[in-house]
């Protein structure tokens, strides 16, 4: 896989992808990601790639042709445009193993009071949100979202069938998670899972994982009851 990341602030993006398992993908030549910065395809001689909004009103606007002229230049027929931007479809696992999928992600972020609407219409195939909450630019979800997808490429995390039971997977959040020392301060591992019995403690962690959810997240929780009915 290709990211392509377009950017106002690479510096941002300095020492991020080089740790843990994004480190690991890109030396194994799984993924490889480029930082570019946006200002590198202004045709003004400032390198200025915002203007103030037609109609009035606070803030700037990134102007459509340095956004246009880099998608351009970086993209193939099978790429993926991606924006980030608190407009977008909710970022989810679903999403995200779906986008691992691709051999090409150029990733968009935004910034100021928002992106040309021409580029978004046009060019944009995605447009991504990490959360219902302002963030000063779309870095921060860029780096969440290369993380979140990057892990699902085949030959990355070690144990494959360990991601089939993370949180969100099957519907559910992950059951309570323990290891060494049975006994810490006190506080006793639950007898269960020094059973041995396989089919035991694959009930509790269902149960636990049901329990979890109704709890933390009932807005989960009612979806994955309905879909089971």
């Amino acid at each position: 896989m290709l990211i392509d990341i377009l950017t106002l602030f690479p510096n941002m993006f300095a020492g991020i992808f080089e740790e843990s398992i994004i480190k690991r993908a890109q030396k194994k030549g799984k993924v490889k990601i480029k930082i570019h910065n946006l200002r590198d395809w202004s045709n003004d001689k400032h390198r200025k790639v915002d203007d103030a909004p037609f109609g009035g009103g606070p803030g700037m606007v990134i102007k459509p042709q340095p956004l246009f002229d880099a998608v351009s230049d970086l993209r193939s027929t099978s790429s993926r445009v991606i924006l980030l931007t608190p407009q977008g479809k909710g970022l989810n696992q679903r999403i995200a193993k779906r986008l691992s999928g691709f051999k090409h992600l150029i990733l968009v972020c935004g910034h100021y009071e928002g992106i040309d609407e021409r580029f978004r219409r046009k060019t944009v195939t995605d447009e991504i949100s990490i959360g219902d909450f302002i963030l000063t630019g779309g870095e921060i979800p860029a780096m969440a979202l290369v993380e979140c997808v990057v892990r699902l490429i085949p030959g990355i995390v070690g144990d494959r069938s360990s991601l089939e039971f993370e949180s969100f997977i099957s519907g559910l959040l992950e059951y309570p998670q323990y290891t060494r020392p049975a006994i810490f301060r006190g506080m006793r591992v639950p007898a269960v899972l020094l059973s041995g019995d396989h089919n035991k403690i694959e009930i509790w962690r269902r149960q636990m994982a049901l329990k979890r959810t109704r709890q933390r997240r009932p807005d989960l929780f009612k979806k994955y009851i309905d879909k089971e009915r």
